[in-house]
């Protein structure tokens, strides 16, 4: 974080990010760092509008205004033209204008507004990966998505929509789709909400130190006591707000309802009297040892994890990964659940070929009995699948037949297999 006297005094001279926050009102000294500045960070601030001008920022490739009271996207991030994220979560955002989108467009993040409606012209951004859109009062999307043919995860949890576009599962590269919280699904989430989990109470629980921190809520190391018995777990406590992905209350449906699979965190209850009224799941605790098999997309990567440097594994180890994996993306889809978020930063393995995919963040419940329908998300979760494969097989000497399933898994929508046929090959490949 930099402060205004930072700016002033020129002590950010040739600074290529700058964040700030709590401003009334747009910086003029920023112009000062044009010719470097690529990421601006404006959030938590109280702007209501951006300069005119502000598209002399002619190298800035990322920007943030989050947590303003904007009630338009500004018009002058379309002169942007060099910009390529635009970030306004949780403004007061009614009205996206088709002026407001930059022409190298690849991120774009709406959530927590009030937008009931997008522009034809987003489908003009060829180059967009990524739209969140979660958290809105959209009831449909312009059709002219359709072209934007690298359009590879869309957040669009928590609003609106009485149906399911359909021509959205075509989308040849789409990979992360998160639905739940719209209308269309709720008979499924209802079936999902039914599903029933011991309950567990606060006293029974002390926190220890933090396992992790995501979106939705912060993971505790927990000592469970009941009775003389006492055990380590994992205690997810969520936050309650609305995220990137969408409603807390959704992924610990989708968390309870997946069950029991080898590669799932077991579920033991939900906490039922959390002093301070919020969600809470206490979980299996995963041995100390385990770890992530790769950070998030970064900035610059925008889709893809993040391994780390020079990081190899033997063969077996990264097939014993991908099947735990595809077996527990069967499971959850022969249960009506779509991960949505299927990725390495989401799975735990023990570095000899045990894993677990966690994080349900992003979970949408459908009814596997409408077949088109469960067939078109299971293929476009295999695409995910398909990605994470295409990583592993970079990190070993993987055999032909693994990279053939793997170009499978990528092919366009209607050619790819299922989670049950891709169980099936990798058994055969590991034989």
């Amino acid at each position: 974080m930099h402060t205004l006297d930072d700016l002033r005094s020129g002590a950010l001279s040739g600074a290529k990010q700058v964040r700030l926050s709590g401003l009334t009102a747009f910086p003029e000294a920023l112009y000062d760092l044009a010719d470097t500045l690529e990421v601006l960070d404006l959030s938590a601030s109280y702007l209501t509008h951006l300069p005119e001008d502000f598209a002399r920022l002619h190298r800035l490739k990322i920007f943030f205004g989050s947590n303003n009271p904007f009630e338009t996207l500004p018009p002058v991030l379309g002169c942007c033209v060099a910009l390529e994220m635009v970030g306004f979560k949780s403004c007061r955002i009614r009205e996206v204008p088709s002026e407001a989108l930059p022409p190298r467009l690849r991120w774009l993040i709406l959530t927590d507004n009030c937008i009931e409606r997008l522009p034809r012209r987003l489908g003009d951004c060829a180059d967009l990966q990524k739209l969140m859109l979660a958290g809105n009062r959209l009831t449909a999307l312009p059709e002219t998505i359709q072209n934007c043919r690298a359009l590879e995860l869309v957040r669009l949890a928590a609003n609106q929509f009485e149906t399911l576009p359909v021509w959205l599962t075509r989308l040849p590269r789409l990979s992360w789709l998160g639905l739940a919280g719209n209308p269309f699904a709720a008979r499924a989430e209802a079936a999902l909400a039914r599903v029933l989990v011991a309950d567990i109470a606060w006293s029974q629980l002390s926190l220890g130190d933090v396992l992790g921190e995501g979106a939705s809520g912060t993971t505790y190391l927990g000592q469970l006591s009941a009775g003389d018995l006492s055990r380590q777990v994992a205690v997810k406590i969520f936050k309650g707000a609305m995220t990137s992905d969408g409603l807390p209350q959704s992924e610990m449906a989708a968390c309870v309802a997946a069950g029991h699979h080898e590669g799932l965190i077991p579920v033991m209850g939900k906490v039922c009297d959390h002093p301070d009224g919020r969600s809470a799941l206490v979980m299996e605790r995963i041995d100390s040892d385990w770890c992530v098999l790769a950070g998030p997309p970064s900035l610059k990567t925008c889709t893809r994890d993040v391994y780390a440097e020079g990081v190899r594994f033997d063969v077996g180890t990264v097939l014993g990964i991908a099947q735990q994996i595809a077996s527990a993306a069967d499971h959850l889809h022969n249960r009506g659940i779509l991960h949505g978020d299927l990725y390495a930063h989401n799975i735990l393995h023990d570095g000899n070929g045990r894993a677990c995919l966690g994080d349900f963040g992003a979970a949408s419940a459908y009814d596997p009995a409408d077949r088109t329908q469960a067939e078109a998300l299971q293929r476009l979760e295999v695409r995910a699948f398909g990605c994470l494969l295409e990583e592993l097989t970079r990190l070993c000497d993987a055999p032909e037949a693994m990279e053939r399933l793997t170009v499978a898994c990528l092919d366009v929508p209607e050619k790819r297999p299922l989670f049950t046929d891709i169980v099936k090959s990798l058994a055969a490949i590991a034989l």
